[in-house]
């Protein structure tokens, strides 16, 4: 699980174990150059089949998984040949993953799902893309007689708060576009991702012992408050959006009476609508310092990552042939935007073009995440069929 605010990268140990484990899996399977980095980073090739491969391609997953919601003490439930219905979590917190806000269960009678007991997250954000990852490499190894070019490994960690491609070397991965295995469902291609801003908005007040407080005490958790209450609700705001609509995301509050501090996400698919956010916020701001007298309001805003749009039309093959693949295995592939961020938006903007697959994740980030095996599956079908196009594009 991810640390925000850690002063060590990767944020919390228990990524640099599980990349340690991922490489003696990758070396067991024969790939003799798996290694994790300094910075926990895991590296790995899938050598070339075709006696002359050039071109080289990238998957990537993350080991983290997000601070919002545990992921300490997983007890997992497996429920195969899945009956339909809403299904009950055990847990005892009356966790209930309802087919009225997951619809897309109707289509997975029979299948296999897997969901925690409902007391924390899952993990599959983005322990899929990882497991997907390494059977699809397994698979490539024992089966040689599959043509593809050099295929890179690149598992990320911190990618939850923002920092999965801080150490990544973009000449060391030397591929032509790279793949997020980091989606929801099955057979979607994510082609746009929000673009990303922090805003941390520190409010300064005046302590003093209550007993004489009158006409001096300046309290920064008021002042926070009405800092929030100024916000935009009905609009602007994830509860309130969807689509291609953009907002400020107030999700954590901390200090006292002397000081207190929030964190502000802004997110638009228009990077230039990141400056009328923040622009709104200095308003609020300053609004909050007139009614306030002696009040501080400072506000430091933080690039994060960009929409991956621009990158993408570059470089048209890296979604072509993502959709030419799922098309020769059967199927109906669906362009889609990502109302978050992926390792594909900062490599995209980096100059690797990597959008983003499904790898069958649900409800993201909550303790009513869920997977569905068969999807997995699916996706790992995908991909060796993906290193196929792109070798017979002449371009492997």
């Amino acid at each position: 699980m991810a640390r925000e605010g850690a002063a060590c990268y990767p944020s919390s140990p228990g990524q640099l174990e599980l990349g340690r484990k991922l490489v003696a899996e990758l070396q067991a399977i024969g790939l003799a150059d798996a290694r994790v980095d300094s910075f926990g980073i895991v590296l790995a090739t899938i050598p070339a089949t075709l006696p002359n491969a050039k071109s080289v391609i990238a998957l990537n997953s993350h080991l983290d998984t997000s601070p919002e919601t545990t992921a300490v003490g997983v007890n997992p439930q497996v429920i195969r040949d899945y009956p339909g219905g809403d299904i009950l979590l055990p847990g005892g917190a009356g966790g209930v993953i309802r087919t009225m806000e997951n619809p897309e269960l109707a289509a997975l009678r029979g299948q296999t799902i897997i969901t925690t007991d409902g007391t924390t997250l899952l993990g599959a954000d983005d322990k899929a893309g990882v497991a997907v990852i390494m059977e699809t490499a397994a698979w490539l190894v024992e089966h040689p007689e599959i043509p593809h070019g050099p295929i890179r490994i690149c598992f990320t960690c911190d990618e939850e708060i923002g920092h999965g491609v801080d150490h990544v070397d973009r000449a060391q991965l030397a591929a032509v576009v790279g793949y997020t295995l980091d989606g929801q469902g099955a057979n979607e291609i994510d082609v746009e991702t929000f673009s990303a801003d922090l805003v941390v908005v520190r409010v300064c007040g005046v302590n003093i012992h209550p007993s004489i407080a009158k006409g001096r005490m300046i309290n920064a958790l008021r002042v926070a408050g009405d800092f929030l209450s100024r916000l935009p609700r009905a609009t602007l705001a994830p509860e309130t959006t969807a689509g291609r609509e953009g907002f400020l995301h107030p999700y954590a509050l901390e200090g006292g009476v002397a000081e207190a501090t929030l964190r502000v996400l802004l997110r638009d698919f228009e990077t230039a609508r990141l400056d009328e956010l923040a622009g709104l916020l200095a308003r609020v701001a300053a609004e909050c310092e007139r009614d306030h007298p002696g009040a501080r309001i400072e506000l430091c805003r933080h690039a994060q990552y960009r929409n991956m749009r621009a990158g993408l039309l570059a470089e048209p093959r890296a979604v072509a042939y993502a959709e030419e693949a799922l098309r020769r295995l059967g199927r109906t592939p669906v362009r889609t935007i990502v109302r978050g961020g992926t390792d594909g938006s900062r490599l995209t903007e980096i100059g690797l073009p990597t959008p983003n697959l499904s790898v069958g994740q649900h409800n993201p980030h909550s303790p009513l995440e869920w997977a569905c095996l068969e999807e997995m599956v699916a996706a790992g079908e995908m991909l060796i069929e993906l290193a196929q196009v792109w070798a017979e594009s002449g371009q492997a």
